[in-house]
């Protein structure tokens, strides 16, 4: 069975989101950008249900921290595009999880995969759109 928990940064501690911003309306010029969300998507599978709701709150996220759903959050009408790691490619991110989830549990063989939503707020031109997804995307390892 393949579990899905999707998890973001609250506000006050989404630096990475801010940082974001700050980016693509002083890089990009998009001066009618009202923020960025950015929500990272796992996907994880060969360990039981019991298993994975102990590792939600300790490898997946911080509970001081961090929004956790098991359910795509509602992203509303702001644009939204997905990246993720081309296959071969090393995911940092979901090796490391892989690896804490071992930890845990000696004898699981977890494989998770990750990706990043982004949630973009502003009333974009298509060629906006564009040059923010060539901003975050890098073809050479990633995809939409």
């Amino acid at each position: 069975m393949v579990f899905r928990v999707y998890v973001e940064k609250k506000p006050g501690f989404d630096v990475e989101a801010q940082q974001l911003t700050n980016e693509l309306r002083t890089i990009l010029g998009i001066r009618t950008l009202k923020g960025v969300r950015l929500v990272n998507r796992y996907d994880v599978e060969g360990i039981d249900e019991q298993l994975f709701e102990q590792v939600v709150p300790t490898v997946f996220s911080e509970p001081q921290s961090d929004n956790v759903s098991f359910d795509q959050p509602d992203f509303g009408e702001n644009a939204v595009f997905a990246v993720e790691y081309l296959p071969g490619q090393f995911d940092q991110r979901a090796d490391s999880a892989e690896q804490c989830v071992k930890l845990l549990k000696e004898d699981e063989e977890p494989v998770i995969r990750s990706a990043t939503t982004y949630v973009i707020t502003a009333a974009l031109t298509p060629e906006q759109e564009k040059a923010i997804k060539s901003f975050c995307i890098n073809p050479v390892d990633s995809r939409e």
